[in-house]
């Protein structure tokens, strides 16, 4: 049964969410689930942006038959074409056989790599800054490559002021009923997947995200209809700014996020000593992870909102302990920036990782690796005690500055 919902008086949300699936691209865990939007404009020519996946496909379509209510659909935007947004675009073709395809070259020759099917007679090419009405609307077509695919384009509805905005502005999370932000707390309740979401899905792509904001700048917003996640239609530029902060590598927080890469608990117990330390100066904001057991997209996501890091790694197999090792190269192929970093290592007859995680960080944009580098033989002596706290005492005057 049909499960539609009004965006305005003539746009409908019928999309749908999944609550069962485990890892979102088969990668990043979405315990709260994730939603698939699509938008069905009911102009004087109808217009459907993007579809859905394949698991909520069934009810995709029974939504969008309801919203037609027996009209022909004359348009579909593909704003992206990853499978998430256009696995039931098949099904959709041989539905409406008349509809027509309007997206970016790019996007047509996508098509045809996922679908065996000659959709060269129905296809609307545009480019940047095309246009096309639709009675009411009329649509405005801007290139959004590599964020976070190379077709990827965002829509804009001059009518309305709306900002179909394909993967950007997007969160992790299953829609409960209300859709838009603004009907929910947002920050206390979604804040934290929209982070994940953005860090790991398009956080390398920070100078084209900028590009998008540049555009988007010169346009008058006032609602965003992401593929996942709420609608914006009240304090858009809230949002717009944490996209700004997270596409320039700003950190959000002066603060501390320790990630502990511990064998046998030694190394978290330093850890552990560091971050009273840090309490006892004044930090307020400090997070404390073991990267065996935390997923390392959440570990990629506070390492983008804290200011500070600190690296606290076992030696093993004289190397990185594993689980560091992998965050790290996360980061690195996540293009993290501008941030401070400590080290801490242990090693039983030879410390070797506080220098390969530097190897590592050095490698990256604008890191700073602070001075007093702790190495622990096996457990915190007396001696490491006031190495770590030294360091501590570093690192909080460099956060509180």
């Amino acid at each position: 049964m049909y499960c539609t919902q009004p965006v305005t008086s003539d746009i409908l949300f019928v999309g749908a969410s999944d609550r069962r699936l485990a890892k979102f691209e088969n990668v990043f865990p979405i315990p709260r689930g994730v939603s698939y939007n699509s938008y069905l404009v009911l102009d004087e020519k109808t217009v459907l942006m993007d579809t859905v996946d394949k698991a909520v496909g069934d009810r995709f379509l029974e939504n969008l038959a309801h919203g037609l209510d027996g009209r022909p659909l004359d348009y579909v935007v593909v704003n992206h074409m990853e499978p998430d947004h256009c696995a039931t675009l098949g099904e959709l073709l041989r539905r409406y056989p008349e509809v027509r395809i309007v997206g970016n070259a790019k996007t047509i020759t996508m098509i045809g790599q996922f679908f065996d099917m000659d959709v060269s007679g129905r296809c609307v090419t545009v480019k940047e800054g095309d246009t096309l009405s639709t009675g009411r609307h009329t649509f405005t077509f801007f290139m959004a490559p590599m964020v976070h695919w190379p077709e990827v384009m965002v829509t804009y509805d001059g009518a309305d002021k709306i900002l179909f905005s394909a993967d950007a502005f997007g969160t992790f999370g299953a829609l409960n009923g209300n859709i838009f932000a603004d009907q929910m707390n947002f920050e206390r309740d979604w804040l934290d997947d929209a982070r994940r979401y953005y860090t790991n899905i398009v956080g390398k792509y920070g100078a084209q995200v900028q590009a998008l904001l540049k555009k988007a700048a010169g346009l008058e917003i006032a609602c965003i209809c992401p593929l996942h996640g709420p609608i914006w239609r009240e304090n858009t530029e809230w949002f717009i700014g944490k996209y700004q902060q997270w596409s320039t590598y700003t950190p959000e927080c002066r603060g501390a996020a320790i990630f502990c890469g511990s064998i046998y608990g030694n190394t978290e117990n330093a850890a552990d000593i560091l971050a009273n330390r840090l309490a006892e100066k004044g930090v307020r904001d400090i997070v404390l992870y073991d990267v065996s057991h935390t997923d390392v997209s959440q570990l990629v996501s506070e390492a983008f909102r804290c200011s500070h890091l600190v690296l606290a790694s076992a030696t093993y197999n004289g190397a990185i302990f594993t689980p560091m090792e992998n965050l790290l190269l996360d980061l690195k192929a996540h293009n993290l920036q501008n941030r401070t970093v400590a080290l801490i290592d242990n090693g039983t007859w030879s410390a070797q990782a506080a220098r390969q995680m530097g190897d590592i960080v050095g490698a990256m944009k604008n890191m700073t690796v602070l001075e007093g580098t702790v190495s622990l033989k096996s457990s915190v002596k007396a001696d490491k005690r006031e190495a770590l706290e030294a360091l501590a005492d570093t690192l909080a005057a460099d956060i509180l500055k």
